[in-house]
């Protein structure tokens, strides 16, 4: 069970434990009206599916906010779908499935350090530095004379993901890739 929490001291990535599942408050809107009670306005995050739903409550109502643990861990490796980490406190070890790590599976390679959160140790969220370190495992070799400003081309790093990189890029060279939009960023 959650702690009990007022619709008055809800804060912008709170995670709320509601009937129909775990959901993170991504914004919220106190109104109070000439006529009748004044409620709180929010959008709220499903933490498993992901879809943003509005729900409307009386001021002062009272919610079940979701206590959650936030954990730095290491990534160590892979088995069969699941990515085995390690907590760098305690060293104990946890095993994440692809599904609960979505995006963040395609920038991970070993030895690289996530935040885990979870609520009653079901994996809520992970998320990773703003940019990582990659080594672009293939690509083409630039064109020589082939100099259009801005131009890119496809590279595919070694975690399998494929970003488009600058023509000026070679094959084993490191980069840094945004993980929120997988976007090459620099050479490293």
């Amino acid at each position: 069970m959650g702690v009990p929490t007022s619709t008055n001291d809800l804060k912008n990535g709170m995670t709320l434990e509601l009937p129909d599942g775990l959901f993170t408050v991504v914004e919220f809107q106190h109104v109070k009206p000439g006529k009748g009670g004044a409620f709180v306005r929010t959008k709220l995050k499903n933490v498993k599916t992901r879809a943003v739903i509005d729900r409307t409550y009386r001021a002062d109502e009272k919610l079940e906010q979701a206590i959650i643990d936030k954990r730095d861990m290491q990534f160590l490796y892979r088995e069969n779908e699941d990515y085995v980490f390690m907590d760098n406190v305690s060293y104990e070890q946890l095993q994440v499935n692809s599904d609960a790590l979505g995006s963040a599976a395609q920038f991970l390679k070993e030895g690289d350090t996530a935040s885990i959160s979870t609520y009653q140790d079901v994996v809520v969220a992970v998320e990773l530095p703003a940019s990582v370190e990659l080594t672009i495992a293939v690509t083409e070799p630039g064109v020589q004379g082939d100099r259009v400003s801005g131009a890119r081309k496809p590279a595919t790093l070694e975690t399998g993901i494929v970003v488009q990189v600058p023509l000026f890029i070679e094959q084993g060279e490191k980069i840094k890739v945004d993980t929120r939009t997988g976007e090459y960023i620099t050479r490293a």
